[in-house]
């Protein structure tokens, strides 16, 4: 197998195999404590300008199959392993991970103390990185690193959205008997900002006929479409230069229609009502993450993936914290106080992880069928 180099923005370099694409590759490294579901970590478009540090050892050994993939393409940046993947070994795979890596064309270097590297981002905060395959480009890539912009003040969510309206009718578990009614009683507007296949995949098993519409959409566009419910996807980059999104999100406001975030979408529907949101140190990643829901006390385990959080102090009154991290008591869900407007900070969805909060799913099924009935009297 051929060298590969990790470079990292305070220049401490690590040597490893290269078992992806081969090419040179820059991102904001972080990392992912996940024991299961690294097929969906490396699909989720939320990961876009990222390499991902995954903890535990074995990634790769149950293979890829179709029904895991939560995009139609990989937007990571690159990998970083602790051993090199092994021959798949599971019913469902379709392609062993590493022939998935080259036809994705993703980059990743093995072989690593990977929790040594979670251990410096941990202390040190998130940081820009560099993989290359040449120890020769060595003192130009760290130039070239430290020039790097990163993703703070980056737009990504466009970038890795839909360019085209369509209606989404994949079910939840399609290997299995838990299906749609098909009896659609709920239209629901799915914005793409870097949506999960499986954000759709419940809302569909949820007898919603699911729309989904580029990051752009205006307003105008969204009334025309006649929604029961709007929903805000996740999706990567620094939440505050989408302001086309945060724009188009304070029009809808004005029309009492049910909206729900996650990650991304949560942000958004925070700096619409005028608060701010910032960088984290290390951001939160993975599906071992301890929430509570304020109102009944129950702690929950959860997905996360993000890298930015809203600023409490600057949150306005209208709205009211429901949920908090336990790890380090930064906001995980809001909720305004008159309006059906609320989201969340995690993944409800999971994929991987836990589904301790698919409840928020229910919550917004519920908020939708309370807005026909009132407009019905």
């Amino acid at each position: 197998m051929q060298q590969a180099i990790l470079i990292l923005e305070n220049e401490e370099i690590f040597y490893g195999q290269s078992v992806g694409y081969k090419a040179d590759s820059y991102g904001e490294i972080v990392f992912n404590t996940a024991m299961t579901g690294y097929q969906e970590v490396v699909s989720d478009p939320s990961y876009k300008n990222q390499i991902i540090t995954f903890t535990y050892p074995h990634i790769g050994n149950v293979g890829i199959n179709k029904d895991d993939e939560e995009s139609n393409s990989s937007y990571v940046s690159g990998l970083v392993l602790s051993e090199v993947p092994t021959k798949s070994s599971n019913w469902r795979s379709k392609i062993d991970f590493l022939d998935y890596l080259k036809e994705k064309k993703i980059v990743c270097i093995a072989d690593l103390d990977t929790r040594y590297i979670a251990s410096i981002i941990r202390n040190k905060g998130a940081m820009n990185a560099c993989i290359i395959h040449n120890e020769k480009d060595i003192k130009k890539t760290k130039k070239e690193l430290a020039r790097y912009s990163g993703i703070i003040g980056s737009e990504l969510a466009s970038k890795v959205s839909s360019k085209k309206k369509y209606v989404f009718n994949e079910n939840i578990f399609q290997h299995c008997d838990r299906k749609s009614s098909g009896k659609k009683k709920l239209k629901v507007v799915a914005y793409d900002f870097g949506v999960k296949k499986n954000i759709l995949r419940i809302l569909n098993s949820m007898d919603c006929e699911v729309e989904v519409v580029p990051a752009k959409t205006t307003a105008d566009e969204i009334l025309s479409l006649k929604p029961n419910g709007i929903f805000l996807s996740n999706g990567p980059g620094d939440p505050e230069p989408c302001e086309f999104a945060i724009k188009t999100i304070k029009e809808l406001f004005e029309y009492s229609i049910p909206i729900f975030g996650i990650c991304l979408g949560h942000q958004l529907i925070s700096l619409a009502s005028g608060a701010k949101t910032e960088k984290m140190k290390y951001g939160h990643h993975g599906a071992n993450h301890p929430v509570i829901d304020l109102k009944t006390g129950k702690v929950m385990i959860t997905s996360q993936n993000h890298g930015f959080v809203v600023d409490e102090k600057s949150l306005p009154k209208s709205f009211v914290v429901t949920h908090r991290s336990l790890f380090d008591n930064t906001i995980q869900g809001i909720k305004h106080k008159k309006f059906p407007i609320f989201s969340f900070q995690g993944h409800p969805e999971a994929c991987p992880g836990p589904q301790d909060v698919n409840y928020l799913f229910k919550d917004f099924i519920n908020f939708m069928k309370k807005s026909i009935n009132a407009k019905k009297k």
